[in-house]
């Protein structure tokens, strides 16, 4: 048995304390101040009159016995890290050496850049024809390049024709420039894909 119990109301007990979703807003002495909770569902905090209160916010975690919200990774934050890791995997060989150097600038970028393009929904290329995102470390350069790779129908086999393939891949890496512009990364373009670099 867990030890976590649903009650009614939403209320999630852990061990004794109430765990899960809260609005909070910022108290004048710079503490949060818990409005409403707990949630049984984000969703349903989302709804709670209390969240239209300006500057709300929702966090999830368990109010301890003296009133102050000790924060929580959620199972939608797990389900998340699950499946950023798993896309991480995928990256080429090539980052090995990158994600295993000290200097992890270059690391920590490939991260936040995977990280970008899956919250957009888009995945990265995972080396079975299916297409995806394409990242390759340039640490001369200071950043990655990121490009498209359509399927292997389109990208190989051209069952559509050339004209098909170039546009569909003109279309997708200005699609990529975008998102990663849109995110706060700089963006430039190189050949056919775009280097991103971290702005500033």
């Amino acid at each position: 048995m867990s030890g976590v119990s649903a009650r009614s109301g939403g209320e999630v007990l852990a061990g004794g304390r109430r765990q899960g979703w809260w609005l909070v807003v910022d108290a004048e002495d710079g503490a949060e101040e818990v409005v409403a909770g707990p949630f049984a569902e984000r969703a349903e905090a989302g709804w709670a009159p209390a969240a239209l209160e300006p500057g709300a916010a929702l966090v999830h975690g368990f109010r301890r016995a003296d009133g102050v919200l000790a924060r929580r990774p959620s199972p939608e934050d797990g389900a998340w890290m699950a499946h950023l890791g798993r896309q991480l995997d995928l990256l080429p060989a090539d980052w090995d050496t990158v994600l295993s150097d000290e200097d992890d600038a270059l690391g920590t970028l490939a991260v936040e850049v995977t990280a970008a393009l899956c919250e957009a929904g888009l995945a990265l290329d995972d080396a079975s024809g299916t297409g995806g995102v394409c990242l390759l470390p340039e640490a001369g350069l200071g950043g990655a390049v990121v490009s498209w790779r359509q399927h292997d129908r389109v990208s190989l086999d051209q069952v559509h024709g050339a004209d098909a393939d170039a546009l569909g891949q003109l279309v997708m890496n200005r699609t990529l420039a975008g998102v990663l512009a849109a995110r706060g990364f700089a963006v430039d373009p190189v050949g056919g894909a775009h280097l991103v670099r971290r702005a500033g």
